[in-house]
Formats: structure tokens, sequence, C-alpha cells
């Protein structure tokens, strides 16, 4: 079973950045991916950005050109660095794992960005 722990999560101004960091518990394997969601209040979890094993990317529409996902050499570690951060990014930000076990989040982590 792999955990997964989220972190980075802050309280920004409009036009600041984070860096969320996501650690999984163990060595994935190959075929991999790992991703970053958020939900906002009243809102569905949607995918903001993924990677796979072999580094392909996907990134939400409003968030391109604002985000930058990527991972660690050792694959078991994911980074989501975003920069020129709205108010309407402020969601809770929750890290996906998909390996050939299954899928693991973790608990997630509060972005909240002020006007």
């Amino acid at each position: 079973q792999v955990h997964v722990v989220e972190s980075g999560g802050d309280l920004v101004q409009a036009g600041g950045s984070l860096r969320l960091s996501c650690a999984a518990s163990r060595r994935l394997g190959t075929g991999n991916v790992m991703g970053w969601y958020r939900q906002a209040a009243e809102n569905q979890r949607e995918l903001v950005a993924s990677i796979t094993a072999a580094g392909r990317t996907e990134y939400h529409d409003s968030v391109k050109g604002r985000f930058t996902i990527s991972r660690d050499l050792a694959g078991n570690k994911v980074y989501l660095q975003m920069i020129d951060l709205k108010p309407e990014d402020t969601a809770v930000y929750f890290c996906k794992v998909e390996t050939v076990w299954g899928a693991a989040w973790g608990q997630g982590t509060q972005v909240t960005v002020s006007s």
C-alpha cells in the first residue's frame, strides 16, 4: 500500500508563488502517474496537472503557463510550482498516485490566494 503526503500550502497574495510537494512512501514501479488535483468549496475535484513516469505532462487549461509539474529522479516525489496565483486558484490541493496496484490520495494541503 502506498501512502501519500502533501505539503507546501499557504496563504499568499494574488500574483504570488507557491511550491507544493508530494511524497509517496515507496517506489512506484513502471507505468505510474502522479498528479495534482484541487477542490474548492462547493466544487468537484478537478485535475490540475499530471506527470507520467516517462515525464509526459498534462495541465488544466486555467493553469497553463503558470503552473509546472515535475518529479524527482527517484520517481516517488512530485512537485507543483505555481506562479502568478489568482484568487480562483484557492482550493485544497490533493496529490494522487496511480500505480499498477491501484490509486492513492493524500489528505490535501490548503492553498488560499487573497485578492
